[in-house]
């Protein structure tokens, strides 16, 4: 699967970490798997309550929000941002990177090189075993939107998984709209 990539899960997954999920695509890679990124789960913490960050490099960064990526090594910190200068970071396509020297990132926030709002930050991860993906997604459990990084900046948080199935169209438009319980219809 192509980095950049957006697997959406279906109405009914079962499995409370994903329910009504996004997961950005950053890698997948025969031999070592899939990781990604949940990009609908925001959590009530910013930046300042789990990282230290250094004098004169705290601004703007102590208040940036985290988002859960996803149930894996829920104590790591990963990162999308705009900024292709940042070394070690991986194009995502759309003008979305992952990842690269966070001090450089905090330096850029900190000059005002790069707005918070071009910024999102995740504890943990989504991650699958090799074929393990492959297998979900035979089971109809994931329907995946190519080529997608740029919408992680542009689509509302909480209505992010109805709308990109609205924007897929036909059957999947009419998912966006199953209740969360069907039993309480």
């Amino acid at each position: 699967m192509i980095p950049g990539t957006l697997l959406i899960s279906q109405p009914f997954l079962g499995d409370p970490n994903f329910e009504r999920s996004v997961v950005l695509v950053c890698r997948d890679a025969p031999a070592s798997g899939t990781f990604g990124l949940v990009l609908n789960r925001p959590t009530e913490l910013l930046l300042s309550d789990v990282l230290t960050l250094p004098l004169g490099l705290a601004g703007p960064a102590a208040a940036l929000p985290l988002f859960a990526g996803g149930p894996v090594e829920p104590d790591t910190l990963h990162y999308l941002h705009r900024r292709p200068d940042v070394p070690g970071a991986a194009a995502l396509g759309d003008g979305v990177y992952w990842g690269g020297e966070f001090a450089v990132l905090l330096e850029l926030l900190g000059t005002g090189a790069l707005a918070a709002a071009d910024v999102r930050l995740f504890v943990g991860y989504a991650g699958w075993g090799p074929g393990q993906l492959a297998a979900e997604r035979q089971a109809r459990s994931w329907v995946t939107h190519p080529a997608s990084a740029g919408k992680v900046f542009t689509l509302a948080t909480d209505a992010f998984w109805r709308e990109i199935l609205r924007e897929k169209g036909g059957r999947f438009q009419a998912w966006a709209n199953y209740p969360v319980d069907p039993r309480l219809n």
